[in-house]
């Protein structure tokens, strides 16, 4: 296989994951036009479709699913390879690609990141805002956050912040003259700021335990967010409740700009896991993060 072969085909592994030749092209530094005579060029080769294209869309044909299907883990088998030959000899270095929730990102990983970033200018950090729970192999990510250490078997979780609680609050201007919640049920009463999940596209229920006891409530409102700065802002608008971390809202309780209810509902989670693969070597700007991010921080870092 020639170097030109092995790049059509990183390619078409990227157009296939996208769906999309201008996101891929992004992704890979050239123009769609040139992205676009590339896969040509590769389906000519292989005298097969591999991809239905219309103006609006991209899927994979039969044939394009089957080379997907095997093209995928070998090219990740081959750069896992490559970076643990790198790591052998080379100082941090490279790019490193994290998938976390925006409030993990702004709470947690770029607060640490950035005297990281300093200390080693040759190392770049990618961060990308998903509430999904992401295959970081089939999606070429380094490493990626959740709530909590329950991981696949061959990932590694590494703890990188505290426990927290969630809260549920809103603007003295929208409970002004409404009954305030006495218990989580109470909640489909009133305005509520949803949450929509990646996954399946569902919104998110949400969760209360009190003295043991744990139960969800659906809730409605006018305004659904995949953000949850978004939500508070929505929430300081008057537009209704919103569940989101404490610690994000903690000052705006303080300052009286939002009202806290249910209180002793509020659940209980466990702290934010880094995940990533188990390999055998592990790339130094990678290892350089983690040791960055891990929690509670040694004395010596």
């Amino acid at each position: 296989m020639t170097f030109e072969n092995l790049n059509d085909l990183r390619a078409f592994l990227i157009v296939a994951r996208e769906r999309n030749f201008t996101r891929a092209a992004a992704q890979l530094g050239m123009s769609r036009s040139g992205l676009s005579h590339a896969i040509t060029a590769l389906e000519a080769r292989l005298g097969v479709r591999l991809l239905t294209r219309t103006t609006r869309s991209v899927s994979l044909t039969q044939a394009g699913m089957r080379l997907y299907n095997r093209l995928q883990p070998m090219l990740s088998e081959l750069d896992s390879e490559l970076a643990s030959l790198r790591a052998l000899s080379e100082k941090p270095a490279g790019v490193v690609r994290i998938t976390a929730h925006d409030h993990a990102i702004v709470s947690v990983l770029w607060p640490r990141l950035q005297a990281l970033l300093k200390h080693y200018p040759e190392i770049q950090v990618e961060l990308s805002v998903d509430y999904a729970l992401t295959d970081i192999v089939a999606q070429q990510f380094d490493a990626g956050v959740r709530v909590g250490n329950i991981v696949d078997k061959d990932m590694i979780a590494v703890r990188i912040g505290p426990d927290f609680h969630m809260a549920v609050v809103c603007s003295p201007e929208y409970l002004n003259g409404k009954k305030r919640p006495e218990i989580p049920g109470d909640l489909t009463a009133h305005q509520c700021i949803n949450l929509r999940l990646p996954t399946r596209g569902g919104l998110y229920a949400w969760d209360f335990e009190k003295d043991g006891k744990k139960l969800s409530v659906r809730v409605q409102g006018q305004t659904v967010f995949n953000n949850t700065y978004l939500m508070l802002q929505a929430a300081l608008d008057g537009m209704g409740f919103a569940y989101i971390p404490l610690d994000l809202a903690q000052s705006y309780i303080a300052s009286g700009e939002l009202i806290a209810v249910l209180e002793e509902w509020w659940p209980h989670f466990p702290g934010y896991h880094l995940y990533y693969a188990n390999r055998r070597q592990m790339a130094p700007a990678l290892s350089e993060v983690i040791s960055a991010l891990r929690y509670p921080q040694r004395e010596s870092e």
